[in-house]
């Protein structure tokens, strides 16, 4: 009688431990499934700030190219910087494929550095400054610049807590798993650890 209270009381209690082992399973899967997620809306708002971004361009090289004398390397620079960027084929999976994804980063660098140097030399024409058109486009780069920097800034957030919970333990069991793997950061572009030179 003993011994049959006694193994029904172990496998009660074992029943108990497998129950709530699973039950942590299944919240920590969860839980990294909801980062995951997150981070997956993170990047479409970076997509799609940076889609603002290529949408703004051809008005801004038609207005431009219709100053006089205007400097047709630097508008050359910003329409090639353009089409390599739609050359990307953006997906949530990007984020998956660091060599992709830097890929992706290097290439929009590049054409945020042709708008940069567009923008600049503008100042040297002072007519094509003052007309409304390009006025409004400017503000209208200048804004979504300041979208992309925010959107990447939540995405690098988002990735942080996502690869934070698939590193800590227990989380990393599960992670390891069910093959959730770290994702990139956006990083600083090139240089930008530079102060920049002012001349007067």
């Amino acid at each position: 009688m003993k011994r049959v209270l006694g193994c029904g009381v172990f496998g009660l209690v074992f029943a108990v431990v497998v129950i709530a082992v699973l039950g942590w399973g299944i919240a920590a899967y969860n839980r990294i499934v909801r980062q995951d997620v997150a981070v997956a809306q993170s990047w479409s708002q970076v997509e799609s700030a940076y889609q603002r971004r290529l949408d703004l361009i051809p008005n801004l090289v038609e207005t431009v190219k219709g100053a006089a004398n205007f400097e047709r390397s630097t508008l050359d620079a910003v329409v090639a910087a353009r089409a390599r960027a739609t050359q990307i084929v953006l997906s949530p999976e990007i984020v998956n494929d660091p060599a992709k994804f830097r890929e992706f980063q290097q290439v929009q660098g590049a054409l945020g550095s042709a708008l940069s140097r567009l923008i600049a030399t503008v100042e040297a024409y002072p007519e094509l400054k003052a007309t409304a058109n390009f006025g409004t486009l400017q503000e209208q780069i200048e804004g979504t610049e300041n979208r992309i920097n925010v959107e990447r800034r939540r995405f690098n957030e988002a990735v942080g807590t996502y690869n934070a919970a698939i590193r800590v333990f227990p989380g990393s069991l599960v992670a390891g798993l069910f093959g959730f793997g770290a994702k990139a950061f956006f990083e600083s572009d090139s240089g930008a650890e530079k102060a920049p030179q002012v001349k007067f």
